[in-house]
């Protein structure tokens, strides 16, 4: 078989896995740029639900939950930069996209909760 004809049959698999990479350069990405922010005063925010927060968090996280996150949106300053993080880094990545779609300059999705810890 040849490559195009791989690339036509296969391409959905190839796109999860470019779609996986990307997650785990871009949390590896934040994971390096943490001390920087957090000097500068970064707010860290997980989304979970309250009661996964509850079972365990990272210091210094604060838990607003995704779905009360447009509501709650005041409590988020504009002008420090925003670590959001959730169980996976999907709810988180939703999160990022509403927080820049409401003004948020500087919005980093860390992916998971643990990567914080660190």
């Amino acid at each position: 078989m040849n490559f195009p004809a791989l690339l036509e049959n296969y391409w959905p698999f190839l796109a999860l896995g470019l779609w996986f990479a990307y997650k785990w350069w871009n949390s590896r990405r934040v994971v390096a740029l943490l001390p920087a922010l957090k000097q500068r005063g970064a707010v860290l925010v997980d989304v979970r639900s309250a009661a996964e927060f509850a079972g365990g968090s990272a210091p210094g996280t604060v838990n607003i939950p995704l779905q009360e996150l447009g509501r709650r949106l005041g409590e988020i300053p504009k002008t420090a930069p925003v670590v959001v993080c959730c169980a996976s880094g999907t709810r988180s990545g939703m999160a990022k996209m509403l927080l820049k779609k409401n003004g948020y300059l500087e919005v980093h999705n860390v992916g998971t909760w643990s990567k914080l810890m660190g």
